[in-house]
């Protein structure tokens, strides 16, 4: 014990290092000559390195404390999303085994699987913002080969280069600000950074440093209107599809978690995130409701859900944004690699009398319901709300999300529904707790952001309950829901002048 305390400093490092360097070192000796099932092996070995290194990276954060080093960081909130990315790795790499069996590249899909793991991990252990921002476009692509497994596919070249054209554009934001970093502090150490933000009213530099910190959070997690590109690369293989949506695509919001404390100083940012994040999460909620593609629908969802918890960024609502990254992750890579038996489930769910649906009163009534399930819960875990208005709100959008076990229209059956829906209730709220306990959460509490959110989630739930009440002005509506409101058209017109999409080339 004695020799561990000795150098207990460099072991949280050391395991830390570990992941990246393990899928690295796998990526490099994936060779196209190896054969399919030697890469396969050698893929699933490493990603089961990395996810031991994340797990013993925890225990020495538990046993020695955190560890900031001049190019590494290795805390419990990099410990979580390390341990996250590495166990979907795992998981996609066990996955890939059978999906990918017989595929003549599959070689190929190895080393590109790996080299994407090690852009992921690096980007969470990084403590150099300049390092991070290299690990990040690593990714970025490192994942454009993977969404090409098919590069005869017209469809799937032209998303992936829509893609590309628009993280170049974001890598070119993120250089930008850490050249602006530089520039007036003289360093990028992520730890030192910031401490910038106790430290009085930041210089306009650092300003416009952090609004392009967040303007590449929103491109990078797909936000509208440049969203298009996360819709359309469905021809992708599943498991890609699985890595992109819960390992890849959500990196924003940790790099937005790491520069928290600046983020909390800089209200153009705020705004910019709540606004955008809250559009984003409304619209594309209203547009999944129309799709009945199960692959589709699930990259509306994350659309969705990436708005809220950038939305959640903005908010100060750290430790929520924290646990929407958790949770999110873990649900789209089960969706993704389950999609098969959604599919299978729905087609016999049609062939099922349908059940009866409530009526608006119903929906109006679970709506209230919900309110009191939220201030319940609240009230069991001693959760004060008074002076928090973005917890209320956040409070109320729980309330809303409950409507669907509450709005039940089945006699007999409204007090397992109420029991269920507490249930969630509570345990949202315990997890908030606990979360307490990994990053400090600053909500606004001095300006009005939080009625973006509000009056948005409001309009939201009226829209679906109009929605689903076949109300006639609705109606005229659908077309627009369905079709995204036609703003990836528009965008994409403009990306294709900027730079045009190739040809699909032959496998």
């Amino acid at each position: 014990m004695q020799f561990l305390d000795t150098f207990h400093p460099a072991w949280p490092g050391a395991a830390a290092l570990g992941a990246p360097l393990a899928t690295a070192l796998a990526a490099i000796a994936c060779r196209p000559s190896m054969g399919g099932a030697r890469a396969g092996q050698l893929a699933r070995a490493a990603a089961a390195f990395a996810l031991a290194a994340a797990l013993l990276g925890l225990l020495a954060i538990a046993l020695f404390g955190p560890a900031n080093f001049r190019w590494l960081r290795f805390d419990l909130v990099g410990g979580l999303v390390l341990l996250l990315v590495a166990f979907i790795g795992w998981v996609i790499a066990r996955f890939s085994r059978a999906y990918l069996e017989g595929e003549a590249h599959e070689a190929r899909y190895a080393r590109w699987l790996l080299a994407t793991l090690t852009g992921a991990t690096l980007v969470v252990v990084s403590n150099d913002l300049l390092l991070l921002a290299a690990a990040w476009w690593g990714t970025s692509l490192a994942l454009q080969q993977l969404l090409l497994f098919y590069p005869g596919r017209p469809a799937a070249a032209m998303a992936a280069h829509k893609k590309l054209v628009l993280s170049r554009i974001a890598d070119l934001c993120m250089l930008s600000a850490c050249a602006l970093l530089y520039a007036q502090t003289g360093n990028l150490r992520i730890d030192t950074l910031t401490d910038l933000a106790g430290g009085g009213p930041l210089a306009l530099p650092v300003q416009a440093a952090v609004l392009l910190v967040a303007l590449t959070a929103l491109l990078k997690c797909a936000q509208l209107p440049f969203h298009g590109w996360l819709i359309q690369v469905m021809e992708a293989p599943t498991p890609v599809s699985a890595l992109l949506h819960a390992g890849v695509v959500n990196l924003g919001g940790f790099v937005l978690l790491r520069l928290s404390g600046l983020v909390d100083q800089v209200p153009a940012a705020q705004l910019l995130l709540v606004a955008v994040g809250t559009t984003t999460a409304v619209a594309a909620a209203l547009v999944m409701s129309t799709r009945i593609s199960v692959k589709v629908s699930l990259a509306w969802s994350t659309c969705a859900q990436m708005g809220f918890m950038l939305m959640q960024c903005g908010l100060g609502l750290w430790k929520l944004a924290l646990l929407h990254l958790l949770a999110h992750s873990l649900y789209k890579a089960h969706a993704f690699l389950g999609a098969g038996g959604i599919v299978r489930d729905t087609m016999v769910g049609k062939l099922a009398r349908p059940a009866a649906q409530p009526g608006v009163a119903g929906r109006l009534l679970g709506a209230a319901g919900g309110l009191l399930i939220v201030a319940g819960a609240a009230w069991a875990w001693n959760i004060s709300l008074a002076g928090q208005p973005a917890l209320w709100v956040m409070g109320a959008i729980l309330a809303l999300a409950l409507n669907p076990f509450l709005a039940v229209s089945r006699s007999g059956s409204w007090l397992l529904a109420w029991a269920l829906a507490f249930g969630l209730a509570w345990l949202y709220f315990a997890l908030h707790q606990l979360a307490g306990h990994w990053v400090l959460s600053t909500p606004t509490g001095g300006n009005a952001l939080w009625l973006i959110p509000a009056i948005g989630f409001a309009a939201l739930f009226v829209l679906q309950t109009a929605l689903h009440a076949r109300v006639l002005w609705t109606q005229r509506l659908y077309p627009w829901f369905y079709g995204g409101f036609f703003l990836d058209e528009r965008v994409s017109r403009l990306l294709f002048r900027m730079s045009p999409p190739p040809t699909a080339r032959k496998d």
